[in-house]
């Protein structure tokens, strides 16, 4: 089941905070979203659903009335690819990767997926995303 949901651009303008380098972020911020697409592709949903927010693990749980590990499985996501891009904005990430865009936030464990399988929709339009929390 695929969900839509509109993320918009001032989501992601926040104030710099946050330890580390903006490198060193936006590096961190990649790998989570690599390792959520190696996890969706290696059929593994527990992992998967480790890598989202927490509204996001609850949104994809209840659209699809079954877990998130479950659910996430049947969700139209990539299969991992070379990131071509990762972005902070403060306590936000924009991370692109062949075949998608995903937008992530910094939680107390590090980087979360809040959106992935989001597609622009044209200059000064919202994403729309498979998946999203909120």
């Amino acid at each position: 089941m695929i969900r839509r949901w509109r993320f918009g651009a001032a989501l992601v303008v926040f104030l710099v905070a946050g330890c580390g380098s903006v490198r060193e972020r936006a590096d961190a911020a990649a790998g989570t979203a690599t390792r959520l697409l190696t996890a969706v592709a290696g059929r593994d949903g527990s992992a998967a659903c480790a890598l989202l927010a927490p509204d996001t693990v609850a949104d994809v749980a209840e659209a699809a009335g079954t877990s998130c590990a479950e659910a996430i499985l049947d969700e139209d996501l990539p299969g991992p690819g070379a990131v071509t891009s990762a972005v902070v904005y403060g306590q936000w990430a924009q991370v692109r990767v062949s075949g998608d865009t995903m937008f992530l936030a910094v939680f107390g464990g590090g980087w979360r997926v809040v959106a992935a399988g989001c597609v622009p929709r044209g200059a000064d339009r919202p994403y729309d995303c498979s998946i999203s929390g909120g």
